[in-house]
């Protein structure tokens, strides 16, 4: 006889102002083992590998319990640092990891707002719906709060700071080029910015910058792959992703 499968715990929000709130997140995680933000690493390792190679040094930002750094290190890219807010997310991925023999990946409790690396450390930066946390409370995002804006600067040059001077920054997103343009492209940012996108009816997108290579032509972001329409399909959308999304739409409205 099969065993009925355990219940998952219920850690949907009632609002997305909780993605704002610390206490939230440790309590998730107390529950949640696994959760995988913007559909999980087989939609975009084709990209991923175009710009992540073995002995490449990888910082990920804000891993919580994604699965995406063990996903990495079976593609042979070992050198992974990965960093979150929560004390209890980084001792569960510490057992996790150790569990699956992946002892040499690195897990810090740390801000990503005051990274404590030194500069030029880091071939790679990667985050994955960690920014996208910035903007729950941002207001209209043609003219996002003072408080957004700050936060959202201040994360983009502690990333540029401990990139190498060849580094690249990937940052998996909701976020539509229109709204991340004004951010990336600040003048004080030495990255070039492309895109990519992944999905099927909905289209997440895929943020290249990579750093020195900064150009007149880079002063507008130059799209990869064409340009989808953005619709919601609430079916496409995978679980939480979808209150996420309807809190930002509602935004842009």
């Amino acid at each position: 006889m099969d065993r009925p499968e355990p219940e998952k715990p219920d850690v949907l929000p009632s609002t997305a102002l909780a993605y704002l709130d610390r206490n939230y997140w440790d309590k998730r995680f107390a529950q949640e083992e696994h959760y995988e933000w913007f559909k999980d690493y087989s939609h975009f390792r084709h990209i991923v590998l175009q710009h992540i190679k073995p002995q490449t040094s990888v910082l990920e930002l804000g891993c919580g319990n994604s699965q995406l750094c063990e996903e990495l290190y079976r593609d042979g890219i070992t050198e992974l640092t990965c960093i979150d807010l929560s004390p209890i997310a980084v001792e569960k991925m510490k057992q996790r990891l150790i569990n699956k023999g992946y002892k040499e990946i690195k897990v810090l409790e740390a801000d990503m707002l005051d990274l404590p690396f030194e500069d030029g450390c880091f071939d790679v930066v990667i985050e994955k719906g960690t920014m996208d946390v910035l903007f729950v409370d941002s207001g209209d995002p043609w003219n996002p709060h003072p408080a957004t804006v700050e936060k959202v600067m201040k994360m983009l040059h502690e990333i540029h700071r401990v990139l190498k001077p060849e580094g690249i920054f990937i940052s998996i997103t909701f976020g539509q080029p229109h709204f991340r343009r004004r951010f990336f492209s600040d003048p004080e940012f030495t990255w070039s910015m492309e895109w990519n996108t992944f999905g099927e009816t909905f289209h997440y997108f895929f943020y290249v910058l990579k750093k020195g290579q900064r150009s007149s032509e880079s002063e507008e972001c130059r799209e990869k792959t064409h340009m989808p329409s953005i619709s919601l399909y609430h079916d496409e959308l995978e679980g939480e992703d979808f209150l996420f999304r309807t809190n930002i739409d509602e935004m842009e409205s």
